[in-house]
């Protein structure tokens, strides 16, 4: 099965809570209420350093992601 890139999630236990789910690698989800930010994969030293320039895109096009989602329901 193909996902998306970007998901969009909500939990009724997190009822302030905006959750976006990145499904490519590296994989994570952002809480977009506080910004906080669960990585889904394990890295070493080498990655860290990589995903640290990489992760402020990523977050990024996940707020991206949901602006676009916000205004196509708007329409």
């Amino acid at each position: 099965m193909e996902f998306p890139k970007f998901l969009l999630g909500d939990n009724t236990d997190y009822p302030d809570a905006i959750f976006i789910i990145h499904t490519e690698f590296p994989r994570f989800i952002i809480n977009l209420e506080n910004d906080e930010v669960e990585w889904l994969e394990e890295f070493d030293k080498e990655d860290e350093k990589e995903l640290a320039s990489e992760a402020e895109n990523l977050v990024q096009a996940a707020n991206d992601f949901y602006d676009r989602e916000l205004s196509r329901y708007d329409d």
